[in-house]
């Protein structure tokens, strides 16, 4: 077994990822409760030590924001609420109680950005929720309330997969929206409200 690899004082000291250390030093004040110059310097201080001690892996930009395809997933969001909490209230005021179904969805962009947002996205909406995140496979797997029939159940699936390519449209890398293309079922699952 193999030491993991330190960085030299010099290079770590480069790596040092100032947003952090800003975020940590007003972190520090709102401890502090007064914006004094002595909690500014000690938060400076104790924040460079954190982020020095601590390194955090280099972040990569993984997200672009398109202003039309925000947008677009802005409304279809709200849609996508409107429809879903109908659903629900559908299923709660309806005779008997509504079947429940686990489903894996495969992503199409299985990057980190891309699948924490989806999930977010996903549970957001009522009526299904991300149970767990299997990163290596590109899996999502969702709680579906209301998955009796084999119809509700791909229909689930397709709720995801619209909403993954809204995200990728919306905060995606030119490599996400070419993944999302690539994928066969585009024209079946998104028709027109992609």
């Amino acid at each position: 077994m193999t030491s993991p690899q330190r960085l030299p004082e010099t290079s770590r000291l480069r790596a040092t990822q100032w947003p952090m250390v800003s975020g940590l030093t007003l972190l520090w004040m709102l401890l502090w409760g007064t914006p004094t110059p002595a909690n500014i310097v000690t938060g400076v201080v104790v924040a460079l030590f954190v982020v020095l001690v601590f390194p955090l892996p280099p972040i990569e930009k993984q997200a672009r924001a398109h202003p039309l395809g925000i947008l677009r997933f802005t409304a279809r969001f709200a849609l996508d609420m409107v429809v879903s909490s109908w659903r629900i209230n559908r299923y709660i005021l309806g005779p008997g109680r509504p079947r429940c179904a686990v489903l894996g969805v495969r992503m199409r962009c299985p990057g980190d950005l891309m699948m924490t947002a989806t999930a977010v996205a996903v549970t957001a909406v009522p009526g299904s929720t991300v149970l767990e995140v299997d990163r290596r496979a590109g899996i999502l797997y969702l709680h579906v309330l209301g998955a009796e029939r084999e119809a509700d159940r791909r229909r689930a699936r397709q709720d995801a997969l619209r909403l993954e390519a809204r995200v990728v449209a919306a905060f995606g890398t030119r490599a996400d929206n070419d993944a999302i293309r690539a994928a066969g079922d585009v024209e079946e699952v998104f028709g027109r409200w992609r």
